[in-house]
């Protein structure tokens, strides 16, 4: 007996589905049957045929099988697409993913499985599921929930359970965060505020260093500036009674020069070198008198 690990359930839709392939399958091969007897009847008269009529005979016949067995693939495909259709369907309904493997479709050792299930348990058991049989899959739900079914709900609820609490969680260290965050915020202002009015201070105080420090240097700029006034003042008044000493001395020297040419020209040397300076003058008109005669006669 083939086991291919189903429930009795899906043993006996797997039943019914073979039973429907293998009546389609047997359709199929009555119509290829009669495509060759309506061949036989039609055409085959004659005792000789020449190759040209055999030729167009078999070309007539290649074309109606191709065509019955290219229907019977495509039906079959379009078949198990709806079957999966059914099945997809049914599993979205509990928020299920099927998945399918392409490539074990091609497994002989599974095809071999299958024909072994057709040859034996298909037909014995043909019979009795005849009257169960159904048009189409029967809803998983019909007969309660499967034990599948409920594993995942199950785990689906465990999973949902461990999110709230972690949702909790992290709503909790979310507040605890955004307490924190707070004061935080509130010590940083404070420390601001305390930054600033310390700062104004400072500032305040230097201001006022600052503004004495300028009013030292202009009492100190007034005070030198007085200083140098008084000290030009006394310059001047300095300059102009040295201006008058000056001209009371130089008034003075003149007198004193005057009186004492007055004494000198009253001396006898004085007079003495008159006398020679008298003479000498007369002695040097008489020269050059002479040396005028001289230069007229020459």
């Amino acid at each position: 007996m083939a086991d291919f690990g189903f429930n009795e359930h899906h043993q006996n839709e797997l039943i019914n589905y073979m039973r429907f392939a293998h009546s389609k399958r047997a359709l199929r091969l009555k119509t290829i049957d009669s495509c060759f007897q309506d061949l036989k009847d039609s055409r085959l008269m004659e005792e000789t045929y020449t190759v040209d009529e055999v030729s167009d005979m078999l070309d007539g016949l290649q074309v109606l099988v191709r065509g019955e067995v290219e229907m019977e693939l495509i039906n079959t495909a379009h078949t198990n697409a709806l079957l999966l259709q059914q099945l997809f369907s049914q599993a979205e309904k509990f928020y299920l993913r099927l998945q399918t493997d392409i490539s074990e479709l091609e497994n002989r050792e599974l095809l071999e499985q299958v024909a072994e299930f057709e040859k034996t348990d298909f037909k014995a058991n043909s019979k009795v599921n005849q009257e169960s049989s159904k048009p189409k899959l029967a809803p998983l739900n019909e007969g309660g929930v499967s034990e599948l079914l409920q594993k995942e709900i199950s785990r689906l609820q465990e999973d949902n359970d461990k999110l709230k609490a972690r949702l909790r969680t992290l709503e909790s260290q979310a507040m605890s965060t955004l307490d924190e965050k707070s004061k935080a915020e509130r010590a940083l202002k404070d420390l601001q505020k305390s930054q600033g009015d310390q700062q104004s201070a400072i500032h305040a105080q230097e201001i006022t260093t600052l503004e004495g420090t300028v009013a030292e240097m202009q009492a100190d700029f007034e005070k030198t500036l007085n200083a140098n006034i008084a000290s030009q003042k006394d310059l001047q008044d300095s300059l102009v009674s040295a201006k008058h000493d000056l001209l009371r001395v130089q008034e003075q020297l003149s007198l004193a020069e005057k009186e004492l040419e007055k004494k000198f020209q009253q001396t006898a040397s004085y007079r003495n070198m008159k006398e020679i300076l008298t003479k000498k003058n007369e002695q040097i008109k008489d020269l050059r008198k002479r040396l005028q005669r001289y230069e007229s006669d020459g």
